[in-house]
């Protein structure tokens, strides 16, 4: 049996090309990117960059890589970023944020997208004392570790109000930032007013093979370039995988709404069994096996034998992600898995 075989929620990192997407690379028109000269992605970037009411956007090949470039055109070596302790660029970026950019990280304890700002303003050092300096603020939205929560509008206005009385950056990790704008209907525009960088991915929900963007004013991404080379994420004929996303963004946004209709039914599928950790608003069921005689990587393993792919993020912690490639009859048989393992 193979991976393809296999109902797949583990992420929705796992999907393939469409058949339009794949016609879309086959036909793009190409030219090597680190002369700026490849026009798909120059129009990718175009597009983004207006999607989110910025001047400018810079196409990375990873999320890893897009955050920790727009990290380091926030926070200068040596100073500091405030984020939450289950934050992605803190948790699965490899210590990158100090690695590369000689970033000092500092945490408030993980509550997803619960943030409470004035927690958050308390944390803030200012310049002289010997200490390091707060210089950024950084966001997820929505929160992978934080069952797919979405930061509500108002939290981050605060939050944008907070950075500005400190003379701080706001970044956004908005690796499923579409998946909010689908769920609470907030413009893209509107969230792209409230920070100073973003980062946002194609190769998640939007199903595309690779990339993500950095978002940001022109004089930011001008340096954000020079970052991604010395990085090595320069690029030459990128316009196949450009393209992807180009066709990524004019087909697969809306759509999203269906992959929160599958995880809203795969949790009340498991909710009787007391394993629910939160609320389900988009495309993450998270679940909290502590009370549950299954153990995280018991339900996984048991889970695989019936060919259902699940997530273990702890000893108790698993996580189910819905998206494009798991069809309606898919998702009946995976809440048809976990209702009888979990009832077992």
């Amino acid at each position: 049996m193979t991976v393809a075989d296999f109902i797949d929620l583990r992420s929705d990192t796992v999907t393939r090309p469409t058949a339009g997407m794949r016609e879309a690379m086959a036909t793009a028109e190409v030219g090597d990117d680190v002369y700026a000269e490849d026009p798909t992605v120059t129009a990718l970037e175009a597009d983004v960059a207006a999607l989110f009411g910025h001047e400018a956007a810079l196409f990375a090949p990873t999320g890893s890589m897009a955050n920790q470039i727009a990290l380091q055109l926030v926070v200068p070596a040596g100073d500091e970023l405030l984020c939450d302790a289950d934050a992605h660029v803190v948790t699965y970026e490899i210590g990158a944020a100090a690695a590369y950019g000689g970033i000092s990280s500092r945490t408030w304890p993980a509550v997803g997208a619960e943030i409470d700002p004035d927690v958050v303003a308390g944390m803030i050092r200012p310049d002289g004392y010997f200490a390091v300096p707060t210089r950024a603020i950084a966001v997820e939205q929505t929160h992978n570790r934080g069952g797919g929560g979405v930061i509500p509008l108002a939290t981050l206005r605060e939050l944008r109000r907070v950075a500005d009385e400190h003379g701080l950056a706001l970044h956004c990790d908005g690796a499923r930032i579409w998946h909010a704008h689908v769920a609470d209907g907030v413009p893209l525009a509107e969230y792209g007013t409230l920070f100073d960088t973003l980062s946002v991915c194609l190769s998640k929900g939007l199903g595309a093979p690779v990339g993500s963007l950095v978002v940001g004013s022109a004089e930011k991404i001008a340096r954000a370039r020079f970052i991604r080379k010395r990085m090595g994420g320069g690029m030459r004929q990128v316009g196949i995988l450009a393209a992807a996303g180009r066709y990524a963004l004019a087909n697969h946004i809306d759509r999203l709404a269906e992959d929160h209709a599958k995880a809203a039914r795969l949790a009340e599928a498991v909710a009787p069994f007391g394993v629910l950790a939160g609320p389900v608003r988009t495309n993450i069921v998270p679940l909290d096996l502590t009370k549950h005689p299954l153990d995280a990587k018991a339900l996984a393993t048991a889970a695989r034998a019936d060919g259902l792919l699940i997530s273990v993020l702890g000893p108790r912690t698993a996580r189910l992600v819905t998206h494009m490639d798991v069809a309606d009859a898919a998702i009946d048989r995976a809440a048809e898995t976990l209702t009888r393992l979990l009832r077992a």
